[in-house]
């Protein structure tokens, strides 16, 4: 079993290859579209599964609610541009400024996380909790990934 830590940082791994590939694409093209689907659903399980096993956690002891707070924030403001850019022709200009804003974005959150706060959240989740944990959050990601549809749809009903 892998750790928590193990976990999120495999899909960061994920999410750069992703956004490296989305990079390379041009136009309305399938690889474009393949692409930015598999992205939007990866980034959108991934952070609400780590919402609620790995910040829910650390918002438990002062020092971490800041850095969770700021976190899902952020999170926050991805998801923001996830919306708005699955939204827009992928064709136009105005598509890939975006997601270069999103990219940058999302590049800055994910160091963040691997460089500060994994040093801290190992204070709260130390190494005879990170693989229990590894568990909660694979588990949770599979049950978010079969609803991001439905929070989509959720949200353009709003």
């Amino acid at each position: 079993m892998a750790s928590i830590y193990e976990e999120i940082k495999k899909d960061h791994d994920t999410h750069r290859a992703l956004m490296e590939r989305l990079g390379e694409t041009t136009g309305d093209s399938e690889e474009r579209r393949a692409a930015w689907t598999r992205f939007y659903h990866e980034i959108k399980s991934h952070s609400a599964a780590e919402e609620e096993t790995f910040y829910s956690k650390l918002i438990s002891k002062t020092w971490g609610q800041d850095a969770a707070r700021h976190s899902v924030h952020e999170h926050a403001q991805i998801d923001d541009l996830l919306d708005e850019l699955n939204e827009m022709d992928m064709s136009s200009g105005g598509w890939l400024t975006k997601f270069k804003t999103l990219r940058d974005e999302y590049e800055h959150h994910m160091e963040e996380e691997e460089n500060e706060v994994f040093a801290r959240a190992k204070k709260v989740i130390g190494a005879e909790q990170d693989e229990e944990f590894g568990e909660r959050f694979r588990k949770r990601k599979v049950e978010e990934r079969g609803l991001v549809e439905e929070k989509q749809k959720d949200k353009l009903e709003d």
